[in-house]
């Protein structure tokens, strides 16, 4: 269903396709404003469900319930991309979609990603995709050594790839991609990584939260921080994500990914059309959070501010937290620390059970409060 100016209005109804931890805190946010929340997802105790007006409970690939589902709501979004475009196109012929279905389908492939902001002329590090070890031998041996290559679809929190150094067997490496495409990506030097978030309206109205500066640890994001530090380089970053937000026709909210190179350059690394990681410390420390701009993109709303309040630092918290029993609650959870849980009740290595953010009057100050709260949680 197509109806690119159609606003909703507090009382309607929006589903919401992923049930994640995202999910979750849009259902908060949406609910709040008045909003009935209706979740789909496949698991039956999901974080979002759990705090939803109603869950839906099928597989994806389930036409008929993903069919139904979206006859219930008045708008459609969603919480990830990585969604069968099948899925999200069944959906659009009964609700609006926001963003876009084409937009999922575009970002949750490298390939298609990539080649879009190509076409687009927005900077990027240079790649090749490739689709068997020959192809994966020429790529590497054009783009040089150290570079990586990544799988063209599904991946994040860094699965899917894997890093070329000096002296390693192209063999080897391709074995790991064998029988599906590929992209080989420029090894890019870069003094750091920085995410920002951009919201644009059904009317065009474009706005952008501060840009965060991101830490990674095993490839998962670790800490957030913001202010970032550099006006010069804040402002050249919410210019390129405006410029991509505006390139894809975004109806919502879009993640863009960037690296700041050691010779100055923004280059972009992914796109996330939907709230993303880097932006949960919005909930604490910004005028309008990253759920609720979400919400008022896609219903139609005149966006919020995104005013920064504070000086923050978020930190995740993965199940590792959990490696010596239950966290220390309450030695840790005090003062300007903020505590957010996901819901989940099974803790594993490397499982985003929730985050911390501390306030402060610097980022750097903020960042050693979050850092120190979470070793006290895992009585470290």
């Amino acid at each position: 269903m197509s109806d690119a100016k159609a606003r909703f209005l507090p009382g309607a109804t929006i589903g919401v396709m992923g049930g994640g931890q995202l999910g979750r805190m849009f259902a908060v946010a949406a609910r709040r404003m008045g909003y009935k929340v209706r979740i789909f997802t496949p698991d039956a105790d999901s974080p979002g469900g759990q705090l939803s007006d109603f869950q839906t409970t099928a597989d994806f690939a389930d036409e008929q319930a993903v069919r139904e589902f979206a006859r219930s709501v008045d708008v459609l979004t969603f919480e990830f991309e990585n969604i069968p475009f099948a899925s999200a196109q069944w959906a659009a012929e009964h609700a609006v979609s926001r963003p876009a279905g084409t937009i999922l389908h575009t970002t949750q492939n490298r390939r298609r990603e990539k080649t879009y902001l190509a076409h687009a002329d927005l900077p990027l590090p240079r790649f090749a995709v490739v689709r068997d070890e020959t192809e994966c031998a020429a790529a590497i041996e054009k783009l040089g050594r150290p570079c990586v290559v990544k799988s063209a679809d599904f991946g994040y929190d860094g699965k899917g790839q894997r890093k070329v150094l000096p002296g390693d067997a192209v063999a080897e490496v391709w074995r790991l991609f064998e029988g599906s495409e590929a992209v080989v990506e420029e090894w890019v030097d870069f003094v750091c990584e920085l995410s920002v978030i951009v919201a644009r309206g059904i009317d065009g109205a474009i706005s952008t939260f501060p840009a965060t500066r991101n830490t990674h640890s095993n490839h998962i994001l670790d800490i957030s921080s913001v202010p970032f530090g550099d006006e010069k380089v804040e402002h050249e970053a919410r210019q390129l994500a405006m410029g991509v937000a505006d390139a894809i026709d975004l109806r919502g909210l879009l993640a863009v990914e960037m690296f700041y190179t050691n010779d100055g350059r923004l280059l972009i690394n992914e796109l996330a059309p939907r709230t993303h990681n880097s932006g949960h410390w919005t909930l604490d420390a910004c005028a309008t959070s990253q759920f609720e701009q979400q919400v008022r993109a896609v219903c139609g709303l005149p966006l919020g501010s995104t005013a920064l309040l504070s000086p923050c630092a978020m930190a995740n918290l993965l199940g590792e937290v959990w490696a010596a029993g239950e966290p220390d609650w309450h030695a840790a959870i005090g003062g300007d620390i903020k505590l957010h849980l996901y819901g989940k009740t099974h803790a594993r290595i490397g499982r985003k059970m929730g985050h911390l953010t501390a306030l402060a009057a610097t980022a750097f100050e903020a960042i050693g409060k979050a850092e120190k709260a979470r070793a006290v949680l895992a009585r470290l």
